[in-house]
């Protein structure tokens, strides 16, 4: 679950850490109170998407005005924000977050997240900061610093240190950036984080080291212990196919192809949407139902699915593993009458009576004159769901 900005900066100020003021409005006709607020004659507007890429896009903005910050806040809350982590369609913007302007001598990075490599949590940092750090990270790899934190001693202080030195920092920046690095990582274990990204971590013209942006994400798992956490969840930012999926418990992610799959497992669901691509298609989305599918998870992820417009067959690829295949077959054949599918549904069954669950939708498909194929195979099925996918667009 993802943070915005404006909920992030809030979540570093309860553990100490100090970051640009700033004031969060929904309307233009806000601005004036919140410059007043604010003072000074500059201020720098942000758009509160669950994306990056914002300062390319447009969804960052210097105003040295009010008639400039009311435009800017007029013009960034009539649209949806589309970066190269979201595109094509963008998210929408409800919320923009005004700060006050800092004097800007240095930009560096620093992020904390978990390396299933080396089975630890990882921290990286580096001293080229700012909009550019993912060409940074390619260009020149050396300026890139990486510690990784044994869990039985917890972070150290002289891995802090070794960040801190390795950013080129001195004085009194150095016990500053310990402290802050420190911070960030109690609140990184004490609030169940998958990621805590801080870019720029910027050295004021006056030697402060201060947070100027935080990308924050709470793993999902742990949110029924993060309670407080979890009600910040903005469901408006996801695509509205993945926030009823959310409210169904179904692990559902839209992507931009036109064959819709349903599988149960991920690595099954991962396994389907490469040969989709591999036999010359574009799957629509993932989507797991999980190891124990049901008739109604079957028809709620039917529904999902055709929620798309884009969607011209579905696949369905069904390990029989916990569950039998004959019930899984039934669950389809109650799912398709229920919903009203229209698009061709190939289904390939494996497992536990996989012969009995294709001979039922074989008859099925006899007396109801419904297009559903039941495959023999992964790869049949793969090649069935494209030819019908582009014979449904022509």
């Amino acid at each position: 679950m993802n943070l915005h900005e404006y909920q992030a900066k809030a979540v570093l100020r309860d553990f100490g850490m100090v970051t640009p003021r700033g004031v969060t409005i929904n309307e233009p006709g806000q601005c004036v109170a919140a410059a007043a607020e604010l003072g000074g004659d500059a201020w720098v507007i942000k758009a509160q998407v669950h994306a990056g890429g914002r300062g390319k896009a447009g969804g960052v903005k210097l105003c040295r005005s009010i008639d400039e910050l009311a435009v800017t806040a007029q013009s960034l809350l009539s649209r949806r924000l589309v970066t190269y982590q979201n595109a094509p369609d963008g998210q929408p913007v409800s919320t923009l977050l005004i700060e006050e302007t800092l004097p800007i001598a240095r930009e560096l990075y620093l992020s904390i997240t978990v390396d299933r490599a080396a089975e630890r949590i990882g921290i990286v940092a580096s001293s080229a900061g700012g909009m550019e750090i993912e060409e940074a990270a390619r260009t020149t790899p050396d300026k890139i610093l990486r510690e990784t934190v044994n869990p039985v001693s917890d972070l150290m202080d002289y891995q802090a240190r070794k960040i801190a030195f390795g950013l080129a920092l001195s004085g009194d920046q150095i016990g500053a950036c310990v402290k802050l690095i420190k911070a960030c990582y109690r609140l990184f274990v004490e609030c169940d984080l998958s990621l805590l990204e801080i870019n720029p971590l910027v050295v004021t013209g006056d030697g402060r080291i201060v947070p100027l942006d935080c990308k924050m994400a709470v793993d999902d798992n742990a949110l029924y212990r993060q309670k407080a956490l979890a009600e910040l969840n903005d469901l408006s930012q996801l695509d509205s196919k993945e926030a009823e999926a959310h409210e169904h418990q179904v692990n559902y992610i839209a992507l931009n192809g036109n064959i819709g799959c349903m599988v149960n497992g991920a690595g099954l669901a991962m396994a389907t949407m490469d040969l989709i691509q591999i036999s010359g298609g574009k799957p629509a989305n993932f989507l797991d139902v999980g190891g124990g599918a049901t008739a109604d998870s079957v028809a709620e992820a039917f529904r999902i699915i055709l929620a798309d417009a884009n969607v011209k067959a579905v696949l369905i690829n069904i390990f029989g593993g916990i569950v039998r295949c004959d019930l899984i077959a039934d669950g389809i054949i109650q799912a398709v009458q229920q919903v009203g599918v229209k698009v061709p549904v190939i289904v390939r069954l494996e497992g536990t009576n996989a012969d009995l669950g294709r001979q039922r939708l074989a008859e099925f498909k006899d007396y109801s004159g419904l297009a559903i194929t039941a495959a023999n195979d992964l790869n049949e099925a793969a090649r069935i769901a494209v030819q019908s996918a582009q014979g449904g667009a022509k």
